[in-house]
């Protein structure tokens, strides 16, 4: 999971949870405890970073029944 690459990006988790609306324990514990970001704060992260986080990099374990559009993208 990549909510860390989002992290960096921001500055710090403190900086990530304002763009996108949450506390920042939420961030946290996307972090640290490996729990998913909710789909639309992927698509958040997403835009704010203009792609340079997306959403398979942040649930990379269902992405692809999330989001069955984004499965034309994967390298053959």
């Amino acid at each position: 999971m990549s909510i860390q690459k989002a992290v960096d990006y921001f500055g710090n988790e403190s900086r990530l949870a304002r763009a996108i609306g949450v506390k920042q324990p939420t961030v946290w514990a996307w972090n640290k405890k490996g729990t998913p970001p909710p789909i639309i704060r992927c698509v958040q992260i997403e835009k704010l970073t203009g792609g340079a986080v997306n959403r398979k990099d942040l649930r990379p374990d269902d992405w692809h029944l999330i989001w069955p559009e984004l499965a034309g993208d994967q390298p053959k």
